[in-house]
């Protein structure tokens, strides 16, 4: 497993190379922003045309974290689909999920693009809180043993930008996920008054790399 280990709360926690978010004493693996029909949504709404692959890639890659993770639950912490329309999966997508999601947990935070699949299956929730932790799809400043998404940060390393998770001692936001997503600096404003002066970003990609958060 290559990741970064850090504590919130109590919670000992590991931030994986993939962006999903790990919780061994809980068997939870946590994603956030798949953003699944991103492509198609675009196409619809007369937008850029993208290669229509998004969907498979990024369920190849949460397939993989959850054949070596092996979790008992997973939590998708918002924007799992585009929007409502793009969570009409094909027969082949829907058969993955079923798949992945056969015996063991599986719960969709509300996010502001979509309130999950209701015809996944699963739990629906607008938050979870399980011991010292909340998840939740946007952070609250101020609070405590938080886990949240929505801002798909990013930061830059030798001069190249690579999706991070965002970690202090109160809470970690985490990297968007899907393959067709964009990112935002983490020297944006918006996170001024949610993350400390201690704050690191871990790097995603082939390893994680924590890095002083840049501003």
């Amino acid at each position: 497993m290559n990741g970064y280990n850090f504590q919130i709360s109590g919670a000992e926690l590991t931030a994986l190379s993939s962006g999903a978010l790990w919780w061994a004493d809980q068997r939870l693996l946590v994603v956030s922003d798949l953003h699944l029909g991103k492509s198609e949504r675009m196409a619809r709404r007369g937008g850029a045309l993208l290669p229509p692959y998004e969907t498979s890639e990024t369920l190849t890659r949460l397939d993989a974290d959850i054949a070596a993770m092996r979790p008992q639950t997973v939590i998708c912490l918002g924007d799992s689909f585009d929007d409502l329309a793009a969570a009409e999966l094909d027969d082949t997508h829907s058969l993955w999920f079923a798949r992945m999601m056969a015996g063991r947990r599986w719960i969709w935070i509300e996010g502001n693009h979509d309130p999950g699949p209701l015809g996944l299956g699963g739990e629906h929730r607008a938050d979870l809180r399980m011991d010292a932790l909340v998840f939740r799809h946007i952070a609250v400043p101020g609070t405590t043993g938080e886990v949240s998404g929505h801002y798909h940060p990013k930061a830059r390393l030798a001069g190249q930008s690579r999706r991070c998770f965002l970690i202090d001692n109160m809470r970690a936001i985490l990297p968007a996920y899907g393959t067709y997503t964009g990112g935002l600096a983490s020297q944006s404003t918006a996170f001024s008054d949610l993350m400390g002066p201690e704050a690191l970003a871990v790097l995603t990609g082939k390893t994680a790399q924590a890095i002083p958060m840049p501003r």
